[in-house]
């Protein structure tokens, strides 16, 4: 046995260690390649500035080692290169970075060499003219950077074996001992196996008291069948050779099994290797924790250890449903990727727009637009801040006061408020139907009336209508707001509410958006127990319906 342990802790710390190495090699490959791409991003963009201003003048003043330039024509035709001969090269419209920055401004993409060793990464930015500024640069592939560092990388693995053998050999000694130490009554004082042979003797002789104890053992044991029956976590109960005693109900369903399990060995209802570890774990060390999928839900297993004067007897294992904190976590770390890419975004455009005028690259007349898409992007931001702080006020569910309402009112305020927006499309915006009374608070139906009739301002050509449309009866409020609009597709219908979100992301931006108007009209909507729903198709328009409880 010793031998068994010594072999699972000196290949655990193996497999670790080389998983460790390989996990840190790849994040580091994929950290400088991102870091290497925004290079580029920002190589090109300064090229470009000064590719539109002087043309292929500057760009042959341009000297560079490590990034390769070339300016191809919208029919593909490449009108400088800075490294080879234009007249040599083949026409580029086919290729992938070319042709993406000539339908959407922008273009991206990677390519191996012939022999894997290195990778080109290429960015592509559409400029004015409908030409298109590509920038480039080489790169060592991941294979690569991994055989130049193999002699310090076996190094560590030489000392990592070496350490690892020590200390597997010593840890499987100490787990060992005790249970050379086995006693019924002293377990500490004995450190052989043959004192289990007195072991035997002894349990005939307490047969006898065993069958007395038999009565009151199937008593407590009802009770406790009773207890754990209508418990909703999961509870199983192990000896010290992991061989089930009992399992209640809902460890049942949670590990699709029924009663004949018990008596057999945990490993006939579940046979996954962090369990097993883990119960492993627990009768070492005393407890452990681990968090597995079963049956697609997440559960939490708490396994202890089980003692009885000093001596281990079993492990009992308790699984706690946890697929809705599991969830919520989820949501809160793509929650606060999203606000960072999204607070990114303007605050680079504001840097970027900066260090030009910083560097006096931007000449004086075309100072005051710099000027104001620096206000432009500032203000995005502040809008963006604005919206967050609205919706974690709506996360804490804070206890807001209501007071009666009317939707009709709030919808003609609304209406004032967004009439100089709507005059500059063109747009007919309109409020129409009953008075809608609701108990609610009126800065929160303010936001939901705004940000839907916002939407459909910034989503309808110009010429068009936008209707808000209210109707009561005894028991609700239904407000709808209508476009003739561009209209959603039916496949974003189910993410739309969403925070961050976006149909169409060029577009949203260029208007304005966020991507947290919708979250947050879902929010307050739900805060007053209502119910939202869409009916929209692409080019048709859009109508978006607000269910609201009446006020008593």
């Amino acid at each position: 046995m010793t031998s068994k342990i010594f072999r699972s802790i000196f290949t655990t710390s193996l497999v670790v260690l080389l998983a460790t190495l390989g996990i840190i090699t790849t994040f580091l490959y994929d950290y400088f390649t991102n870091i290497q791409i925004n290079q580029l991003k920002d190589e090109l963009s300064i090229a470009s500035v000064g590719t539109e201003q002087s043309g292929e003048e500057y760009l042959e003043n341009l000297k560079s080692d490590n990034f390769r330039l070339t300016w191809v024509d919208s029919d593909g035709t490449v009108l400088f290169d800075s490294q080879a001969d234009k007249s040599e090269m083949d026409n580029h419209i086919n290729r992938e970075e070319i042709s993406e920055a000539l339908k959407t401004g922008k273009g991206s993409s990677s390519r191996y060499s012939a022999t894997l060793t290195e990778k080109t990464l290429y960015e592509a930015l559409l400029l004015s003219d409908g030409t298109v500024l590509r920038i480039s640069v080489n790169r060592a592939s991941g294979f690569i950077l991994l055989m130049g560092m193999l002699h310090p990388v076996i190094i560590v693995i030489v000392i990592a074996v070496i350490v690892s053998a020590v200390l597997a050999h010593k840890m499987s000694k100490r787990i060992i001992e005790p249970l050379n130490k086995l006693d019924l009554d002293n377990p500490t004082e004995n450190d052989a196996y043959e004192e289990i042979a007195p072991l035997l003797s002894r349990i005939h002789k307490q047969n006898m008291k065993i069958e007395r104890k038999v009565t009151e053992l199937n008593r407590r044991k009802d009770e406790f069948e009773l207890i754990t029956k209508n418990m909703r976590e999961g509870l199983i109960l192990l000896d010290k050779n992991r061989t089930i005693l009992t399992i209640n109900s809902s460890a049942m369903k949670i590990f699709g099994t029924d009663e004949k399990c018990v008596g057999n060995e945990f490993l006939t209802i579940n046979r996954r290797h962090e369990i097993i570890s883990a119960i492993e774990k627990s009768l070492t060390e005393g407890h452990a924790e681990i968090r597995v999928i079963l049956n697609e839900k997440e559960f939490q297993l708490d396994i202890s250890r089980i003692e009885t004067n000093g001596e281990t007897v079993g492990v009992v294992i308790l699984a706690i449903d946890i697929t809705e904190q599991a969830d919520a976590e989820r949501l809160r770390r793509e929650f606060t990727a999203n606000v960072s890419h999204e607070l990114k975004t303007p605050l680079q455009t504001i840097m970027g727009s900066a260090e030009l005028i910083e560097n006096g690259i931007v000449k004086q007349e075309d100072m005051p637009r710099f000027v104001a898409h620096i206000r432009e992007e500032a203000t995005r931001l502040v809008t963006l801040v604005d919206d967050i702080i609205r919706l974690s006020q709506l996360d804490e569910q804070t206890e807001l006061q209501k007071e009666n309402v009317s939707i009709y009112e709030i919808a003609r305020e609304v209406c004032g408020v967004l009439h100089d927006s709507a005059d500059k499309k063109d747009i007919e915006l309109l409020v129409s139907g009953d008075s809608g009374n609701i108990s609610g608070v009126n800065h929160l139906i303010f936001e939901v009336i705004y940000n839907l009739c916002d939407n459909s301002i910034k989503y309808t050509p110009d010429g068009g209508k936008v209707e808000v449309g209210i109707s009561e009866t005894e028991k609700e409020v239904t407000l709808t707001v209508s476009d003739n609009g561009i209209g959603i597709a039916p496949e974003h219908h189910a993410r739309i509410f969403e925070r961050f979100y976006r149909v169409d992301k060029s577009h949203s931006k260029k208007s304005g958006g966020t991507g947290l108007g919708l979250s947050i009209v879902k929010h307050a909507v739900q805060y007053h127990g209502g119910k939202i729903s869409i009916v929209s198709e692409e080019n048709k328009g859009t109508a978006i319906t607000v269910i609201f409880p009446k006020s008593e």
